[in-house]
């Protein structure tokens, strides 16, 4: 966070990055977009406090039938983990942290069929509206895993776009249901943070053909 505080960047939120790739607003140089998957309780008590320290902004997206309870997706190799529960949520959010859905289970979608993917991508962002009293807009896929059926009713579902686990900037989008994003984990160093934010650019490709977008504004995402 230092390092974007004192770099040529500028931290937005996901509505603005999604105004500048596929409307008419112009983005800042340096763009970048801050997201948190899974809605983990240490958010709150981690990185909220950096990121106000910083000014920064940021979307968490949360599995909504975990909240307040334990992820419960993770690989035993893990500590079991928190997740933050409906207050914590409703406190972020009129502090002005993005919330969009990551489903309710954190399934693998291309595993289910076309129900139970339309139960889990509605349920989930009507339970969100319902907790913080808002829009829900935004949608992360869980593990990355989607193909053309997955992003067909991810639309239909009322989601304006989709966050991948593509590695690249998010300029590099074909649409908006297959937004690229930088991971950084929780065994990346300085160094490898440095060559992701600065050099991995480009988007890997899909199998199947997109819904046709194009944005041409340069943006990266971490």
């Amino acid at each position: 966070m230092d390092w974007l505080s004192r770099g040529p960047y500028k931290v937005i939120s996901l509505d603005q990055a999604y105004r500048g790739l596929f409307g008419a607003e112009p983005l800042p140089s340096g763009a970048v977009v801050l997201t948190f998957d899974d809605g983990y309780e240490n958010f709150e008590r981690w990185a909220w406090p950096e990121l106000q320290r910083c000014g920064f902004t940021a979307t968490v997206f949360p599995v909504t039938g975990r909240i307040g309870k334990a992820a419960n997706w993770l690989d035993e190799s893990f500590e079991p983990a928190m997740l933050m529960d409906g207050a914590s949520l409703r406190r972020l959010s009129r502090h002005g942290i993005g919330i969009g859905s990551h489903t309710r289970s954190h399934a693998r979608l291309t595993q289910l069929t076309a129900s139970q993917i339309s139960h889990e991508l509605r349920d989930s962002k009507s339970e969100l509206e319902d907790l913080i009293g808002l829009p829900v807009s935004d949608f992360c896929y869980p593990y990355g895993s989607y193909d053309q059926t997955v992003l067909e009713l991810t639309a239909e579902a009322g989601y304006r776009l989709a966050l991948t686990c593509l590695r690249g900037a998010a300029n590099s989008a074909r649409n908006a249901y297959e937004i690229p994003r930088k991971a950084i984990s929780y065994d990346d160093n300085f160094m490898t943070y440095l060559w992701r934010l600065h050099a991995k650019h480009a988007g890997k490709p899909r199998a199947f053909s997109p819904l046709a977008m194009h944005a041409s504004t340069r943006f990266g995402e971490s």
